[in-house]
């Protein structure tokens, strides 16, 4: 119910339903759709996706979707890659508006396209499976950890691999699958690792529904064994480590079968707890600070500045692909910073007047004070760069990454997040300092962007991208995943439409940010502050800093949150 302080005559504000669609296929491994991709399942032409789909629903709107399949060949992000299998067209309100809310379709070869399935257009390839359902408003997120003991033994050359496969049930008598643990090499007594999903992943708000957990041995050719199933509900996993959490795993065939059976082994609830879960906006709200860092590679693989082919070239007439990609994510970053001032480096260049060559060299030539006035300033000193440095190389990312990673470690208390922009041509050639500057930051409030730009292959800069493998150095794995890389070349229009080219990749660089610093809070176990509350009619309010801000070369500065 709305109060009086709730309503105001002139805001407009279209209600919407958050509608979780869940998806599998048969015959088939990975999806991309218009509003993101799921994971890659190895091995399968049956898969099942964890990765769900949130969208809104308008009930008044036709809201058309599209899904095209892949198999999977390389670690490329770049679908051109990849081997396409199919796609298929439906609406939002097609799979709600089906018996359960459950739509099955067949997926085909698009005829309106050049693209095939082995060159016969409309080709029949397999099934697609949606599942909708209303999510609910419940905000809580579970953490839990489970062990289990004498598990059946699968391999005929060693023990078993077991993992979990966590299902919520559905009206309909059949279930929807939320988490896979991972998998315990070799041991029928493992114990996994504690993860964290949110309730109504588990049972939607409904504490007392069924939840089904399944029990297999992993095999590398995607033929898992089964070894058993028990059910649980949320209302019984919150009692947390007691007799009433240790089930029997149990093989309806073995039971049928043996007379002597008693169960594959038992798992054991070692620990639950349950908390509230903030948002993006909450932390926004409660003063917390996005500090935004550009770094801009001045190798010479990039061309001449001075001519055409260069990717540096600056032509009369239109952006080259780093102010592209500078201008793209800076123009959405800068609505949060109040001063509008970005540290900006270069690396890679030999700079005057001695030629020293340098991985972090300020683009306003300022040692003191690196930052520049807003997005416009950056590309000023960007262009002013080109002019009076000489490109060289190597391409080493670790120095600015280090750099950023010590103003981080300096902020640690959930008042201010770290965002480091890099734009570059080629293959890193200190991959091994790259990575494990990486899982050093990991620990920080921090995450890191790149954006390829230009022709070259870029499949081993998918290794920072942990979206699938964590990246790990010297034996430690990096306990978050804050690297997000693409190719610029994926977003651009076809039509030579800039802005839109801009506006494509800005959404898809930005999109993880909101999640890694939730992870980072998460981790350390903050909370946000109060909300600032507006003072008079002004509707930007300052944010006071929780303490000074640190000073040399980290380029921190005041950043505002822009609040109603």
């Amino acid at each position: 119910m709305a109060t009086i302080g709730d309503f105001d005559p002139l805001t407009s504000t279209v209600p919407a339903t958050k509608i979780e669609i869940t998806v599998s296929c048969s015959n088939h491994l990975f999806l991309s759709s218009q509003f993101g991709r799921t994971e890659v399942i190895d091995n399968t032409l049956n898969p099942d996706f964890v990765r769900k789909f949130v969208l809104d629903f308008f009930f008044e709107e036709k809201q058309n979707l599209r899904f095209d399949v892949y198999n999977v060949d390389t670690r490329s992000s770049n679908l051109s890659k990849h081997d396409f299998l199919g796609q298929m067209f439906c609406t939002l309100g097609e799979i709600i508006g089906s018996t359960g809310s459950r739509l099955e379709k067949t997926l085909s070869a698009s005829s309106l396209n050049s693209e095939s399935v082995n060159g016969i257009p409309g080709k029949k390839c397999g099934c697609i499976v949606f599942s909708a359902e209303e999510l609910s408003n419940c905000r809580d997120i579970a953490t839990m950890q489970l062990c289990a003991n004498k598990l059946d033994k699968k391999d005929f050359f060693g023990k078993s691999d077991p993992f979990l496969v966590f299902y919520r049930s559905n009206e309909d008598g059949t279930f929807t699958i939320c988490h896979k643990t991972e998998v315990i090499k070799n041991n029928l007594n493992p114990v996994w690792q504690s993860f964290t999903l949110p309730v109504r992943a588990l049972c939607n708000g409904d504490y007392d529904r069924t939840v089904k957990v399944d029990v297999f041995d992993w095999d590398r050719d995607g033929s898992h064994d089964f070894i058993g199933e028990f059910t649980t509900s949320y209302r019984e996993l919150s009692r947390g480590q007691s007799q009433f959490n240790v089930y029997e795993v149990l093989n309806p065939k073995k039971k049928g079968k043996k007379k002597k059976y008693v169960n594959s082994g038992t798992v054991t609830l070692l620990s639950f707890k349950v908390e509230s879960e903030y948002t993006f906006v909450d932390f926004i709200r409660g003063g917390t600070q996005l500090n935004f860092t550009v770094a801009i590679d001045f190798t010479a693989s990039n061309g001449n500045p001075s001519q055409p082919t260069s990717l540096h070239y600056m032509s009369p007439y239109q952006m080259n692909a780093y102010a592209m990609a500078l201008k793209a994510v800076g123009d959405i970053i800068q609505d949060y910073d109040s001063d509008k001032l970005f540290p900006a480096y270069g690396f890679g260049a030999k700079l005057p007047p001695d030629g020293k060559i340098s991985h972090a060299f300020p683009l306003n030539s300022n040692m003191d004070d690196p930052n520049c006035v807003a997005i416009e300033g950056v590309l000023e000193a960007y262009f002013q760069s080109l002019r009076s440095v000489q490109l060289y190389g190597p391409t080493n990312f670790a120095p600015v990454i280090n750099q950023v990673a010590r103003c981080a470690a300096d902020m640690t208390d959930g008042s201010q997040y770290f965002v480091l922009l890099m734009i570059t041509d080629g293959v890193i050639s200190d991959m091994d300092q790259t990575k494990e500057a990486v899982v050093n930051a990991a620990g920080l409030p921090m995450s890191i962007i790149i954006v390829g730009v230009g022709p070259a292959e870029f499949d081993a800069m998918e290794e920072l991208d942990g979206d699938e493998v964590r990246v790990s150095s010297r034996g430690r794995s990096a306990e978050r995943d804050i690297v997000q890389f693409v190719p610029f070349r994926d977003y651009i229009d076809r039509s030579g439409n800039q802005v839109l080219s801009m506006a494509r990749l800005a959404k898809d660089v930005l999109a993880e940010i909101p999640d890694q610093l939730l992870s980072f809070m998460r981790s350390r176990a903050i909370e946000p502050r109060p909300a600032v509350p507006a003072s008079g009619s002004q509707s930007h309010t300052r944010i006071p800093l929780a303490r000074p801000l640190p000073k040399g070369h980290c380029g921190a500065k005041r950043l505002f949150a822009n609040m109603n």
